[in-house]
């Protein structure tokens, strides 16, 4: 396993990282992900140590709890073995101040992921979004006082836009809070918004990218291909409804394009679509996710080896989409405003 620096900081995280969003299996959404015990997630874990990954990702909404309680639970006697990553803000409850990132909520929020994880401290704590109706300087000085409490060790974000992110930095610099290393942010072969805006930001400012749903929703799993339907009894029609909408032409081009580089290469779709985002600028970590051993173990097969520059190329050229403005202007001003990839 490779590991790589988080952003701008001095630790280092796997290449490849392992979600949990597939324990619990509570709520419509998370059901569709998956239903992972106990005992499962143990096995899991067993083959993600195994195989050098040993960053897990969970979040305090995720099953509402369950997913940060199986965890806690499957990590125990090795916990001083792994990095965990755990998000908040969106609503929990009905309870009025269980949502967002006021200094009340976060510091009850995490006393309670504390709880379920069963641990003392959390390696990386992100906002899972933008809470405008907190200000940012109550965000950051509740987090650095988390910090100095011992309680989370380095921080990011989730699901922000630029200025949230940059207006973050700032206010950190100002006044001497720590840091966002890391930016939880979608990315996919058929997701590339992150590119226009993020990933220019990130670069500049030593932001770390951890990608979840590198698949594109399932969308990427190989199990879509032109002329070819959906199973009738499948996951991908929940997993993907809650995805943003792609169109049909466009995914099928760029499946098509890793089929072809599957043939080439005698890799999986979903191995040759993760391997293309490892090589991406500023990505310090991909989530993976699996319900079960095969899928790991296939998802692990895309590190240790390389695409080509001309497979990437290809890829790139399949997926490429006109940006929204004024992301398409400044591609005209290419020699003094280049794009990062």
């Amino acid at each position: 396993m490779e590991y790589r620096h988080l952003g701008a900081s001095g630790l280092k995280v796997p290449a490849l990282s392992f979600g949990t969003g597939t324990f619990g299996g509570q709520g419509e959404l998370f059901k569709a992900w998956g239903e992972t015990d106990v005992s499962e997630a143990r096995r899991l874990i067993d083959i993600c140590l195994d195989a050098g990954v040993t960053m897990f990702d969970t979040a305090d909404i995720y099953s509402r709890g369950a997913s940060e309680s199986i965890l806690g639970e499957a990590l125990k006697g090795r916990r001083d073995r792994v990095l965990v990553s755990t998000k908040a803000t969106f609503r929990f409850d009905d309870e009025p101040n269980n949502v967002g990132s006021s200094r009340h909520h976060l510091i009850k929020t995490i006393d309670a992921s504390l709880k379920r994880l069963q641990t003392d401290y959390i390696d990386l704590f992100q906002l899972h979004g933008f809470d405008a109706k907190t200000p940012v300087q109550e965000v950051l000085s509740t987090l650095d006082d988390l910090v100095r409490a011992g309680k989370i060790r380095y921080t990011g974000v989730s699901n922000f836009s630029g200025w949230h992110l940059m207006k973050s930095l700032d206010v950190a610099d100002r006044y001497g809070y720590p840091r966002y290393v890391a930016n939880q942010t979608y990315y996919s072969l058929i997701g590339r918004d992150y590119e226009w805006e993020l990933m220019p930001l990130g670069l500049d400012q030593g932001v770390g990218a951890v990608v979840w749903s590198p698949l594109g929703w399932g969308r990427l799993t190989g199990k879509i291909r032109r002329g070819q339907a959906v199973p009738e009894v499948s996951r991908l029609h929940k997993t993907a409804d809650f995805g943003p909408p792609v169109p049909d032409e466009y995914l099928y081009r760029v499946v098509d394009a890793l089929d072809a580089i599957a043939e080439e290469t005698g890799k999986t779709v979903p191995q040759i679509a993760l391997n293309w985002l490892l090589q991406r600028p500023t990505v310090s970590t991909v989530l993976i996710g699996a319900r079960n051993e095969e899928q790991l173990r296939q998802n692990l097969g895309a590190v240790g080896w390389n695409l080509t520059a001309e497979q990437v190329a290809r890829l790139d050229e399949a997926s490429k989409v006109r940006p929204v403005y004024p992301y398409w202007h400044q591609e005209g001003f290419a020699e003094r405003n280049p794009s990062p990839v």
